[in-house]
Order: structure tokens, then sequence, then C-alpha cells
């Protein structure tokens, strides 16, 4: 897969008939041989597994050989494995068998079995992949499955390679869905999107091209792979014939420098991403050890993205590597979402990040105006760049559904071949999510400039902004706060509690607005600082209460001081407002 191959005379990415995920798995396998294809750092028992092309090839053809005996093309097959090379197998088996695959996770997975539950109730898998040292405790979460629904387990490591001596891999087209992205819940319900093999190879083009990678980039990731962002991580070996090193989310949080130091372990350019958070932790905890050398001047792009991007983790970071070699360029802020497969824009190669500082009052009424870093109604805005070659976004009033003009916030809509199909079995919130029209364009400057009348937009849920032809995340439309009126964003809010006490848990915090008397009322629910556990909750909540009235001229209803760990997330780590907010509704929190 080289770029040139997939453009057109226009310069837009067309992926040719034919292609697929797994087209180019033989060639890598033929002309790569032995080279390194996935590797994993098994930190817990001390040893790397690592599948080299040929290795690689031959299990997916025992793998794939077992499945096509147990299922039919199109049967949903889920992955239920821990993180690791056999989760790899499982899902690229899947998709080489005929199936549709399933990324999901253990059941071991903390504080997740409702959302695992939901999404097997939805998709209906035939089979389940795991691991045999997984296979019991799937087994055991299995058995609350009714039992005409109870799908078949079939461990990856425990099939010989001589099953799959006589493979035929099934007839896939580029258009038949690959595989379901199920969204990380953060607002509704899981939903699982239809990723066909068009919208996949798009946007493995669309992300290498937009970051300026080469194509025989390396690459790193502790990311899950049941995430959009590390699914998306291991295509780029299937399909350039490259190589990336994985870990596990656990063994990267409890020592960060384990990631930092597999980036600069090779002097090849080295590819990886990351949520805000994870930037934040290597800052503070993943320096090297006195001593211990470390070149970080290969890494060729760091994408920040998945969650709200904070400038002040992107300089944190820089400062902190920056004498071993990282290059500022090298952060990437981004913005993508599951419905567009995953990436949606990033910063030019070669920029560094930029961030504008917006005046507080006119971002409510939904206006941007730019004031001096120092103005204290200042909220801070990071660019998340150019939109991909062949995406299209436009900022639109939700209301008219017409685009909006530079400067004014609103709903951020796309179209392209990257974005998924629809929601598997959901055709009234398919039609509602995916089939949208511009009811107009601007006359001048339109975003949808390219784009044919006739297409099809996906409204995204996010709220944005373009300024001097950049995209500005403000916030999520479900999530905005609306109080006598005016808009407020929860995460403006929640780093105002955050700063406003030592003992507030930085990040761990959630606003929300619940139903009061004639108005909305706001409510906080912040996580205590370590060591704040058993300091007394009045000066903290009266501090948390006067810096929100200072700054957001906002009375709160309630504040809320819990534990460590009581404040919901996703499974990609985001703050679950809404799951919050049901449960201080409920009386949970």
């Amino acid at each position: 897969m080289r770029l040139h191959d997939y453009l057109d005379a226009e310069g837009n990415i067309e992926i040719p008939a034919g292609v697929t995920l797994t087209s180019f798995l033989d060639r890598h396998a033929e002309q790569r041989a032995d080279a390194p294809a996935y590797r994993y750092l098994d930190f817990d028992h001390d040893r790397t597994v690592e599948l080299t092309w040929s290795a690689f090839r031959t299990r997916l053809r025992a793998v794939g050989t077992r499945l096509q005996q147990v299922t039919q093309p199109g049967d949903r097959i889920a992955i239920l494995a821990p993180q690791g090379v056999d989760y790899v197998v499982g899902f690229f088996a899947a998709i080489q068998a005929g199936a549709i695959a399933v990324p999901l996770f253990a059941p071991e997975l903390p504080g997740h079995t409702d959302r695992l539950h939901a999404v097997l109730a939805d998709a209906r898998p035939t089979v389940v992949l795991t691991t045999t040292a997984a296979a019991e405790p799937v087994r055991e979460f299995l058995r609350t499955v009714p039992r005409p629904q109870r799908p078949r387990i079939i461990a990856v490591d425990a099939v010989p390679d001589a099953v799959g001596r006589d493979f035929v891999p099934a007839p896939v087209a580029t258009d038949d869905i690959a595989y379901l992205q199920y969204t990380s819940g953060s607002t509704r319900t899981p939903a699982g999107v239809e990723i066909t093999h068009r919208g996949a190879c798009t946007n493995v083009v669309q992300m290498i091209e937009s970051v300026g990678l080469d194509w025989d980039t390396r690459s790193v990731s502790w990311l899950p792979l049941f995430h959009d962002m590390g699914l998306l991580m291991i295509m780029f070996p299937a399909l350039l014939g490259a190589h990336i090193t994985l870990m596990s989310p656990v063994s990267f949080v409890r020592r960060p420098y384990r990631w930092i130091r597999e980036l600069g372990a090779s002097d090849k350019p080295t590819f990886a991403a990351a949520p805000n958070f994870a930037f934040d932790l290597a800052a503070q905890r993943g320096l090297p050890p006195a001593g211990e050398a470390l070149d970080l001047s290969n890494v060729a792009g760091l994408i920040n993205g998945s969650e709200p991007v904070s400038m002040a983790s992107i300089e944190t970071f820089t400062s902190a590597f920056a004498p071993y070699g990282l290059n500022p360029a090298a952060i990437k802020p981004s913005y993508g979402m599951a419905e567009a497969t995953l990436f949606v824009s990033t910063t030019e190669p070669g920029s560094s990040p930029t961030a504008v500082h917006m005046d507080r009052e006119a971002l409510s009424r939904g206006q941007v105006v730019r004031v001096g870093a120092d103005d204290p109604n200042a909220v801070v805005g990071v660019s998340c760049g150019h939109i991909a070659r062949s995406q299209w976004a436009v900022i639109v009033d939700a209301q008219t559904e017409c685009e909006l003009p530079d400067g004014r916030v609103g709903e951020i809509w796309l179209h392209g071949d990257n974005i998924g199909r629809g929601y598997w079995g959901r055709t009234d919130e398919t039609e509602l999510t995916f089939h949208n029209k511009l009811q107009s364009r601007l006359t001048q400057g339109s975003h949808a400039e390219g784009a044919a009348e006739s297409a099809l937009w996906l409204r995204t849920g996010d709220l944005g902004v373009y300024l001097d032809g950049q995209l500005f995340i403000t916030g999520r439309v479900k999530d905005l706060v609306i109080v006598d009126g005016r808009n407020h964003y929860p995460q403006d809010i929640e780093a105002t509690v955050s700063e406003a006490s030592a003992a507030v848990r930085s990040g761990f915090v959630a606003a929300f607005s619940v139903p009061g008397v004639g108005r909305e009322e706001v409510v906080i629910v912040a996580e205590r600082a370590p060591g704040a556990g058993r300091a007394e909750a009045a000066p903290i909540t009266e501090a948390i209460r006067a810096a929100v009235s200072r700054r957001h001229a906002i009375p709160l209803a309630d504040v809320k001081l819990v534990a460590a760990g009581a404040i919901p997330r996703t499974t990609s780590g985001k703050l679950a407002r809404s799951a919050c907010r049901a449960r201080y509704l409920e009386g949970g929190i």
C-alpha cells in the first residue's frame, strides 16, 4: 500500500475495488517472512512475544480455518481476549474467514460487565475468541447469556497450526463490513458502528498522509485493542508491512517510562498515539532513571486525541522530554471519533501545537472573541489542525442545519469514505446520525466545497469552530450546561474546580446539570486527591463554590467529594458525565 496508488486524478483518496484489510497479508508474509510484524511486551511474565510475518500468516490460517468450520459468512465473531498478539490474530482471522469482527475486552476489565452484556446482546456473535488463560473467566461470564444466544468459545492459542494447511480466505468485497466498532458509551448505550473495509483503509491512508509519516514507520502502542485508536494502530502493519510493538494499558499506567523507552528504542521513524492524560502521566512519572540514555529524536508523530486536548499537558510533556531530543512538532493534537472509523484532523507536518484564548462570555453565545492569555475570562482552545484529505467537516447550526461561518460555534458534521455505514441493527438511529443533508452552504469559504450537493453527513454531537482554517473542539452537545439561557462547557467548569483546591484530584471532576425549581442547576462531583482522603469537606466545597461563582457566575446546587475511582469512566478512559449524573440522581453518589 503506497499513497500514490490510492489517489485518483484529482488527488482524492480512492480505495480500488477488491482491496480489504487483509489483502496484503500474504504478500507481506512472502516478502518479509522473517521480519517482525506484531510484538508484545509482556511485563507481567517478563517476556517478549513476537510474531514474524510468516508466523502471523500461519496463525491466521489456522484460526481462520477453525472459524470457517463453525460459522457462516457475515456471522459476528467477538474477541474477548487480553491484550497481546493472540488478540491481533483473532481480529484479522475473523475478517479473513468472511465474518464480521467485534473487538471487545476480557470480562475481567473492572466496572464494564454491563457494557459487555449490552454489546453481546446487540451483536449476537456466534463465536467468542479468547485465549487459554482467559477461557475460564470468559466461560463463566457467558453462562449468564441466555442459552439460545450463547456463543461457542474458541481459544486462539489452542488451535494447532496444522489446522490451517488448506485455508482459503473467504471472498470479501471492499464495501463489506469488516468489523463493528462499539462506541465508548460516554453519552448513551454503546452502539456498533459498521466499519467497512473501504472506510478503514481510507482512514489509514488519511492518517498517514495527514501526520506526514513515512510508509515504513515503526509504531508503538499501549492502547486497548478494542478501542478505535488502538485498533487503527494494528491496521498499519497489516496494510503497509510495517512493525508495531504493543504493551498493555496497565503496564503503561504502572510505569509510563516503559512506553517512553520503547518510543526511543529504534533509530527508525516512530509513531504513536495516546489520550491527553497519558502525556500528563508520562511527564510526571515517565522520565528515564538517572544515568540511562534516552534519544527521542526519531519520534515522527505523537497523536494526542480521544479526549479534550490540554495545552498545559502538551507543554509539560514537551518540556520534560525536549532534553532527550523530542521535537515539539512531533506532538499532534487531533480530533476523531468511532463513527468516522477514527481519524478526522490533526496539525500539519512540521508545525508545533498552537492555542488561542477565547472570551468565556462570547463563547457561551456561540461566538469566538480572542483575548489575551492573562484575561481573567480567557478559555484556552487547542487547534486540532486541518481536516484529512478526502474528508469534509462543516460547522452547522443544529436547528437550521445550515453551515456557519468561521468564528461561530456549532455542531461538527462529517462526510467522507471513512465514515461508518451506520449503527448495527439501529435503523432509526442510523438515519438520525449518518443520513443528514446540509440545508445551505456558505457562498464563500465553505468547508463543504468538493463534497457533492447530495452528500450525506454525520452528526457528531461535538461542538467546534473554525479559526484561520483550523478546527477547534469546544465540547459535546449533550454535555452542554445551560443555566438561565447561557451555555457553559462542563470541561471549563471542571478545570475551575480542579484549580480551586489542592484536595481535588485534577482531571477527575464531573460537572453536569440537574432539574431545579424553574431552572437547571449545576452539580459538581469531584474525586479527592491522593493524601486528601480525610481532609475536612467544608473548606474544600466552599473554595469550589467560590471559584465557580467568581469565574462562571453559576451557583452550585451541590458539591460531592468522593473517593478516587468513584466517577464512572468509559472503557477508553473518558469521563462518563451522563453515567455520573444518572448515579447522582439515583442516590448512588
